[in-house]
């Protein structure tokens, strides 16, 4: 066989090169086709113009825009097609959307004429900008050159509307649509799914199977996305199972719709059947089944799911992966799970996503590591007003409301945006610190960002005042709520508890009842606390009953409640009856504590040494216990045992915490303690005395 001419053969070569453009995503690989092209022979068959339109394309496609600007720069002769390759490149890029428009006015002015294809593109482009009003603009442009009758451009104007929010502009337009094929459907479907919709793209969904078009892959994920995103799990497996029915292959795409569906439903064993169907399930397949696992709190087939993702997976984990695996095992110790996956992190180099961060700050509060926490929120570039508000609400929890406070004060001088979850934070800080002032000014930062009529800001606003003795301005800003949710008439009710204001707690009781809302178990800790501060014995009987009938099951603090209410009343046999018959009984110390405190109150010898025996046969060296019983020797002249038990003490070692007490003056907290002598509060002391006395002259 006769070889070919050189010349043709380089030429041959040349067109093949030019076929490859149309398929290279390396930009490396792109600039070694260009510069081959550059110096090959052309084939007679391949133009200039197409020539660099591929090269154009081939550039967009690796992500080079700039490469792409200049090749088109660069062109002895621009026709339309290379405009409209331009504009197309730009329209499919969020980052790069607003340049395409420009190149509509440089066609205008090079006295090019636009197509249909033009028109798709730039519609395209500003859905990705999310510009209605420029949407709307071009939708008269459109219909101004004759383009409306075109199905291309009303499918583009169709998905402009839908990704801008506009969708009764997008039924309009897919009401005057003629020929509606499948992509137009799918269209009208998304539209109807992304802005909350979902029965009406259900309804779209029917009338396109009556109308004899079929549906594919992409409006079934459609569909199940909408599923997964309203939580609909009976329509989804409708879906999921007319899918079968038709017989839809079930490509990549459909394979992690079905996934995500299923794991937003929480029903975590249908999502790994279909996971273990996907033969090359990519990253989206394995973060979608952990992040199922983590929102079900099932930790431990998360964990597992990581290490074989680890172990079995070509893909290497990204922020989503951590984020799942972070926030479903938080409630695992640090040492054994968080911190190891902390240092992963460090190594893939994701510790700087904000949401990674928060996931690490929670999981290190919840097992009360503060300092852990500042560092990661330290080493934060971009701290938003979330992780800020994680750090706030995070000490507040463990009982660092001071620290609490000090990032409030960092938050607000930031700048960030104070919303109700940090505001009601720090109001819960006040409230546990009992500083009232520093809670008045947080009140005046509700009232100025417009936060105060939000329910958990109320919530913390009437438990900051309560906690600080101000009944008055609870029940003031309680007052002011027209319709409060459950939890400000537990706040209010609580007040009233924790004050020994039960007629009061019990005339809100009612109010809410009237209102037909249900009370929950915190309700009902509210009323047990104000009975066993008042003393009243059988209306606590009663409420423990109504707690019964409303199918509640009681708690520890429930249990505690009344056993403290009974000890004091000397009734000790109900009283251990109770203890007894609670699920909390083999780790009971501190109800048997007060039964002993009240035994020593009232001098019953017998019953308060059955009690100390019990306390001490679970924690020999508990103080307060040894200190009670002793009390409760010397109150029965038992002078011997008291000195055997202060024996006993101090051969243990045992050592009573001291009690503090704190004092704001001033904006500074000052604490204390029994016997202190230090300068400062003799100072503090001096000054509140002289104020005093300054008043009263």
């Amino acid at each position: 066989m006769p070889r070919s001419p050189p010349q043709k053969a380089s030429s041959i070569a040349a067109t093949l090169l030019v076929q490859r453009c149309t398929a290279t995503t390396s930009l490396r690989r792109a600039r070694q086709l260009h510069a081959y092209l550059l110096t090959t022979q052309r084939s007679p068959n391949v133009t200039e113009s197409f020539l660099h339109n591929n090269i154009l394309f081939m550039y967009a496609r690796c992500g080079s825009f700039e490469d792409a600007h200049q090749v088109f720069d660069k062109m002895p002769q621009r026709k339309v097609v290379s405009f409209n390759a331009l504009i197309s490149a730009y329209s499919r890029s969020r980052h790069h959307a607003h340049s395409a428009f420009p190149l509509l006015d440089r066609m205008r002015h090079e006295l090019f004429s636009y197509n249909e294809l033009t028109a798709t593109s730039i519609l395209q482009a500003s859905a990705v900008i999310g510009d209605l009003a420029v949407g709307s603009s071009l939708h008269a442009w459109s219909l101004k050159l004759g383009f409306l009758d075109n199905v291309h451009v009303q499918t583009s104007l169709l998905g402009m509307y839908s990704k801008c929010g506009d969708v009764n502009c997008a039924e309009k337009v897919f009401i005057h649509m003629i020929d509606k094929d499948g992509v137009a459907w799918n269209s009208i479907i998304s539209a109807y799914a992304k802005n909350g919709r979902f029965l009406k793209g259900l309804q779209a969904f029917g009338k396109m199977l009556r109308n004899g078009v079929q549906a594919s892959s992409v409006t079934y994920s459609l569909l199940l996305n909408a599923c997964a995103k309203f939580e609909d799990y009976d329509r989804g497996k409708l879906v999921h199972a007319q899918a079968l029915l038709q017989g839809i292959y079930a490509d990549l795409p459909l394979q992690n719709a079905l996934l995500d569906m299923y794991c937003s439903c929480r029903n975590t064993d249908a999502a790994f059947a279909v996971f273990a169907r996907i033969n090359n399930p990519d990253l989206v397949s394995w973060n979608s089944m952990m992040g199922g696992y983590s929102e079900s709190g099932d930790g431990e087939k998360l964990m597992n799911m990581f290490v074989q993702l680890l172990r079995e997976s070509p893909f290497k984990p990204d922020e989503y992966t951590f984020l799942a695996v972070v926030s479903g095992t938080v409630g695992f110790p640090a040492r054994a799970c968080g911190e190891p996956v902390h240092a992963l992190i460090e190594k893939t180099g994701v510790s700087g996503n904000v949401y990674v961060a928060g996931a690490l700050v929670s999981m290190y509060f919840r097992n009360d590591d503060s300092l852990s926490s500042q560092k990661i929120f330290s080493l934060c570039a971009d701290k938003d007003s979330v992780l800020w508000t994680d750090m706030i609400a995070g000490h507040v929890k463990i009982g660092e409301c001071e620290d609490a406070l000090k990032f409030f004060h960092g938050m607000y001088l930031e700048g960030c945006d104070l919303d109700s979850f940090a505001l009601s934070s720090a109001l819960s800080a006040c409230a546990d610190l009992a500083t009232l002032r520093q809670g008045e000014m947080i009140h005046c930062l509700a009232i100025k960002t417009g936060s105060e009529s939000e329910d958990c800001v109320c919530n913390g606003l009437i438990d900051m005042y309560a906690k600080n003795g101000e009944l008055r301005a609870a029940a003031q800003m309680f007052s002011c709520l027209p319709n409060g949710d459950l939890m400000c008439w537990n706040s209010m009710l609580t007040a009233f508890g924790h004050h020994g204001m039960a007629k009061e707690a019990f005339q809100i009781f009612y109010q809410m009842l009237k209102r037909w809302h249900l009370p929950d178990q915190v309700t009902f800790l509210s009323l047990l606390s104000a009975c066993s501060h008042c003393g009243m014995v059988d209306v606590c009987r009663y409420v423990w009953n109504l707690m019964d009938e409303h199918s509640l099951q009681p708690g520890r603090k429930h249990y505690s409640c009344v056993i403290g209410l009974l000890s004091r009343a000397g009734l000790w046999e109900e009283a251990e009856e109770m203890i007894n018959r609670s699920p909390f009984r083999e780790d009971y110390v501190e109800s048997w504590r007060m039964i002993l405190s009240s035994c020593v109150r009232r001098g019953n010898l017998q019953v308060g040494i059955y009690a100390a025996e019990k306390i001490l046969s679970v924690c020999v060296d508990d103080c307060a216990a040894n200190i009670l019983i002793a009390k409760l020797y010397a109150a029965s002249g038992r002078w011997n045992d008291v000195k055997e038990t202060w024996r006993r003490m101090r051969h243990l070692m045992v050592e009573k915490d001291p009690g503090l007490s704190w004092i704001e003056i001033q904006n500074n907290v000052h604490v204390f303690g029994s016997g202190d002598q230090s300068g400062e509060i003799k100072d503090v002391l001096g000054k509140m005395i002289m104020a005093e006395e300054i008043e009263a002259f």
